[in-house]
């Protein structure tokens, strides 16, 4: 069994981040990148099927400038065998990339797709299910457990209730929660292996597709700075200043 795995190249999470001057976006000049930590449990998920059989060959995939090439050599490294690169340097939508993975899942014809539910940067939490819509896959969400089970695929996925298992027939797409696993670190003779793999490189020209987008960012502000909390001695107090100075009640 194929599985594809989509990866995405973020700021780390250790980071502060830092919005440019003009207010036009986030500064990322001399900003260390790392994988989007979802996108690290969905190639964890994808080597550890593999290590039980059930994967035969792990494609993972990132959609953004050649500097992304780093991502997929830690994916590579930390298992996967093959890469493919779609390089286009501007800021894309969630529609434009489930559109360019579309068009990779076409090319490649994988059983299984495993994406992170989300990204850190953006939060959207949209491009897995609407990669799902344009390729009529079935799909699992959130998934905190993962079982291939002959042409099927059961997903156990977190709810508001608790948990719910799904069964999907494959060709399916799965979007990783953050307890589905503990991702694991690459060793130096994987990164080194790493370096040989093959990683080969397309357009969105290449494969068909438009990124055109209809949305634009008007403007981007960090977030207002939290005042210091205080005190008080009494519920009429608190009640008092949740009336007439927070205005909540």
């Amino acid at each position: 069994m194929k599985v594809l795995v989509a990866v995405k190249r973020v700021v780390d999470y250790n980071v502060k981040v830092r919005v440019k001057a003009d207010n036009s976006g986030v500064d990322l000049a001399n900003v260390k990148m790392s994988m989007n930590p979802f996108c690290e449990i969905a190639v964890e998920e994808a080597v550890r099927l593999k290590e039980k059989g059930v994967a035969s060959e792990i494609v993972v995939v990132t959609i953004g400038p050649s500097a992304a090439q780093e991502q997929l050599r830690t994916a590579l490294a930390l298992g996967a065998d093959r890469a493919i690169l779609v390089e286009h340097a501007e800021e894309l939508n969630a529609l434009a990339v489930a559109k360019l993975l579309k068009a990779v899942v076409d090319k490649e014809q994988p059983q299984l797709v495993i994406l992170g539910k989300q990204a850190i940067d953006s939060d959207n939490n949209q491009t897995g299910q609407m990669l799902a819509a344009l390729s009529g896959y079935a799909q699992g969400t959130f998934a905190s457990k993962v079982e291939v089970a002959g042409d099927k695929v059961n997903v156990t996925r977190e709810v508001d209730d608790g948990l719910q298992t799904v069964g999907l027939a494959l060709p399916a797409i799965v979007t990783t929660d953050l307890r589905l696993n503990e991702p694991r670190y690459a060793s130096l003779p994987n990164i080194m292996k790493a370096k040989k793999k093959p990683l080969e490189s397309f357009t969105p020209e290449a494969l068909g597709v438009s990124v055109s987008s209809t949305n634009k960012t008007l403007k981007v502000e960090a977030p207002a700075v939290r005042s210091a909390g205080i005190k008080v001695k009494s519920v009429a107090e608190l009640v008092e200043k949740l009336k007439n100075e927070a205005k909540v009640i």
